[in-house]
């Protein structure tokens, strides 16, 4: 392996995602407790009463504090709510240790059933996205839309700075990484994760980083962190090589939700050039490109991501009027209609 990719190895691994501060103001956390897991879901109260509402799930490494620059921009249309994923962020691993694609689909299916909170506007990024997809193609009574953020779906030629992360899948990798690494400050671990994760790493704040850096202080000294992180890692490259009727692409197809996509044009680990594979493989499909943006594009251009989601809405005939602007029109937002027509969805 390339020395230059061993940290950013590491760090993806030893670290959520740069986001805000643990609690940010106007959110609260709350731990849910269901049959054989425990989640922990931040919230923001509703603007008003009756708003329809909406979970985000995060990906791998991150948690629900990796939607906290979006959740404000839109909780005067939908009720928010964002989970972390079990073994992730502040929930504890499930009982039975199940970090497949399909065990986290399930936890997300029993929270939503638990909460009687369906259908509801489903999110997710990254690993989140491949949760995502496969909550809506096995229970599309619980999903509204679905706006997903550079999903991991399988890739046949995986980017060459994405190849080291699913390595940390590979028996004993993770136990010696993290002797290797012993000696790292936080600092170093959080920078390798926004050089992997961000387009422009500079947009993080001082706020973030060192919210980044405590919470990956705290996630280290977990017992589980890296059976968590291995079992997880396994269980992405498991769903890649998934076929038949399981197969993630074969669920996309399935999805009878509305779907809004959005992709980086400089994301280092899910390739750009899937987002066209993905237009026709969702039937209802609106994309969103990103040409400045990585791979978490709810953090780094949110007000985007949230003019695209006001505009499905509006497609859909559920919003109009001042909510529907949000704000200025942006660039992306035309980018987000010309996409639409040039892929003829």
């Amino acid at each position: 392996m390339p020395s230059t990719e061993l940290p950013n190895l590491l760090a993806a691994t030893a670290a959520p995602k740069p986001g805000a501060v643990a609690v940010a103001e106007g959110e609260r956390l709350d731990s849910v407790a269901l049959p054989g897991l425990t989640l922990t879901v931040r919230s923001r109260p509703s603007v008003r009463a009756g708003l329809p509402p909406a979970l985000y799930v995060h990906g791998f490494g991150g948690s629900s504090q990796n939607w906290s620059a979006l959740m404000p921009l839109l909780e005067d249309v939908v009720d928010c709510e964002a989970i972390d994923l079990p073994g992730f962020g502040h929930s504890p691993p499930p009982d039975d240790n199940d970090y497949s694609i399909t065990g986290q689909a399930r936890a997300v299916i029993r929270h939503l059933d638990a909460r009687a909170r369906g259908p509801v506007h489903l999110f997710g990024n990254s690993l989140g996205g491949a949760v995502t997809t496969r909550v809506a193609a096995v229970r599309p009574d619980l999903v509204r839309t679905l706006t997903l953020i550079s999903p991991a779906l399988p890739e046949l030629r995986v980017q060459r700075t994405a190849v080291p992360t699913g390595l940390i899948a590979v028996p004993g990798v993770a136990g010696l990484f993290a002797r290797l690494t012993k000696g790292w400050t936080a600092e170093q671990r959080v920078r390798g994760v926004m050089e992997l994760c961000y387009g422009d790493p500079g947009k993080v704040t001082p706020e973030g980083f060192g919210a980044a850096v405590r919470e990956m202080e705290r996630r280290l000294q977990l017992p589980y962190f890296w059976d968590a992180t291995t079992r997880t890692a396994r269980g992405i490259v498991n769903a890649y090589t998934l076929g038949g009727q399981h197969g993630l692409w074969r669920q996309a197809e399935r999805v009878l939700a509305p779907t809004l996509l959005v992709y980086g044009g400089r994301d280092l680990l899910v390739s750009y050039r899937m987002a066209r594979r993905a237009t026709a493989a969702f039937r209802d499909s609106r994309l969103l490109t990103l040409p400045e943006a990585g791979h978490v594009a709810m953090m780094e251009e949110p007000e985007s991501v949230a003019t695209a989601f006001r505009e499905l809405l509006v497609d859909l005939g559920e919003l109009s009027g001042p909510r529907a602007r949000g704000g200025r029109e942006s660039h992306d937002s035309r980018e987000l209609r010309d996409s639409r027509a040039d892929s003829g969805s």
